[in-house]
């Protein structure tokens, strides 16, 4: 074996494989329609209070333009699996695009709320399909040995555009009409398709086989009931509430039902077996856990800013900047790190530091300087690089070409779960703590009082953050099998067995 080929105790090169033209340019296109689909999701939830006067409507109910997408999403994620293998992935990342557009026309179209709702769960479809496909497009194309670094790339907009879209949103809302949150993704979307039809390649996803019917009656509504159950906490009700725990936990029930389901048909519409093996299983609990630490945490910086700071949405979201500058720094570091090392020391770095930088914000008061509190976001900016890419990066290159259509919306749906249960989780414990440190009964409380409470909440994000360094020493303990093997073979040896699941 040659030098440039020899693998590393990682089981990956020690001389990266050169990364040809037109996987970048692959790339570019896929992070097109991904960029567009995720940063649409924070420019709406900037718009809520705009949409709540225009439309004559509470905010109860139009809550429901960003419950109804998440709804749309946590069904159309596990369909995309099977879809890929039928259809192919291309064709189905191009529909999805088509339904993301046209939803997005018509909602900037609606003038009722209801017609609003409607169309964003089309968006949703469409947009709950886009990322999943574009991942499994650049893991075919890429290839196990040169993941890391394209991941690296692709990952960007996932990380980016949340952090960007407040200040989108914000700027389109002070000049514009609502509806332009909504038709500033048809230019975008009608590129993204030109650009897909022209470009991506036709790749062979696997063998389909019939549609799982059952399955998708248990594991797409189960998921959505799930989500809409958690989303329910965002409208003020109680946690051990009716409108919380009955969807929650029939969710729940139709999801377990759905595993059991799936562990006797040869096809289910997602392959459960595939946490057979562990790296993939270690890869995506870390996703999981990281998905509830990050995103969880992300709605607290902004509500501070904005309730304890008395600052303005464009503001917020400019202050939000230097988080983005420290993952646009990490990410690319990061892939060449996964390529050297392994996904699971370098996921472990990337949650430690996530750990590690949340301590600083459970100290923070009413009046901290503005620029520690940026340095310290581009810290844990630097923890989304060290964090998301490497695990995705190992969970992908540990799959076989024809398990990818089941192992990218697998990842997926538990990226967007985990984020919105850390979601729910931050937000109790902030409204909680909100009503403790209210001094007088009926009044608001303090600036002071308020910060204590935003304290409170983020020790709870320490305890998630150090609860998600457990399925990250899973990720580095199902590695070093594959790291011994990869030693061996280096060095003329026999080989030992992989754990490579089914």
């Amino acid at each position: 074996m040659s030098s440039a080929a020899t693998e590393t105790a990682s089981g990956v090169a020690d001389t990266p494989i050169k990364i040809e033209r037109h996987v970048w340019v692959i790339s570019g296109v896929v992070i097109l329609g991904m960029i567009m689909s995720i940063l649409d999701t924070t420019i709406v939830n900037v718009g809520l209070d705009t949409l709540s006067r225009d439309l004559h409507s509470p905010i109860s109910q139009v809550q429901w333009v960003v419950t109804g997408y998440l709804l749309a999403l946590a069904t159309a994620i596990p369909l995309t699996g099977w879809a890929s293998r039928r259809f192919g992935a291309k064709r189905v990342y191009l529909t999805s695009l088509v339904l993301f557009t046209a939803g997005s026309a018509a909602c900037g179209l609606s003038d009722s709320l209801p017609a609003l709702v409607l169309f964003r769960v089309l968006q949703g479809f469409g947009g709950g399909m886009i990322m999943p496909v574009a991942q499994l497009i650049m893991a075919q194309v890429a290839g196990p040995q040169r993941m890391g670094r394209v991941m690296g790339v692709v990952s960007m907009p996932a990380m980016l555009a949340p952090i960007l879209g407040p200040v989108l949103g914000g700027l389109i809302l002070e000049n514009l009409h609502w509806s332009w949150i909504f038709f500033v993704n048809v230019p975008i979307g009608v590129l993204a398709w030109v650009l897909g039809w022209r470009m991506l390649p036709e790749t062979d996803s696997g063998e389909a086989g019939s549609f799982d019917w059952l399955g998708f009656a248990l594991l797409p509504v189960g998921a959505a009931a799930l989500v809409f159950g958690l989303s329910e906490l965002g409208s003020g009700a109680g946690f051990g509430s009716t409108e919380v725990l009955l969807p929650a936990i029939v969710g729940l029930a139709m999801i377990g039902a759905f595993c059991l389901h799936a562990l006797r048909v040869e096809r289910p519409l997602l392959d459960i077996r595939l946490y057979a093996n562990k790296v993939f299983a270690g890869a995506s609990f870390t996703t999981f856990g990281v998905g509830a630490a990050l995103f969880g945490a992300m709605i607290l910086v902004p509500l501070y800013y904005q309730q304890v700071r008395g600052l303005s949405v464009i503001d917020t979201g400019l202050l939000n900047g230097p988080q983005g500058i420290g993952a646009l720094v990490a990410m690319p570091i990061a892939g060449r790190l996964t390529e050297r090392y392994g996904g699971g020391p370098i996921a472990l770095i990337g949650v430690s530091i996530l750990a590690a930088s949340t301590i600083p914000f459970a100290f923070i008061g009413a009046h901290t300087s503005i620029v520690l509190i940026s340095a310290i976001l581009v810290v844990r900016g630097v923890s989304i690089g060290m964090s998301f890419m490497p695990a995705m990066t190992a969970a992908f290159a540990s799959m076989r070409p024809d398990q990818l259509s089941d192992a990218t919306p697998q990842i997926n749906v538990l990226m967007r779960l985990g984020g919105a249960i850390g979601t729910a989780i931050l937000a109790v414990a902030l409204q909680r703590a909100t009503v403790a440190h209210t001094v007088i009964p009926g009044h608001p409380p303090t600036s002071a009082g308020l910060a204590d409470a935003f304290n409170v909440a983020y020790w709870f994000a320490f305890g998630i953050a150090v609860l998600s360094l457990i399925p990250c020493l899973m990720l580095l303990r199902a590695e070093r099998p594959r790291a011994l093997s990869a030693e061996r073979e280096a060095h003329g040896g026999e080989p030992v067995a992989e754990p490579m699941g089914l």
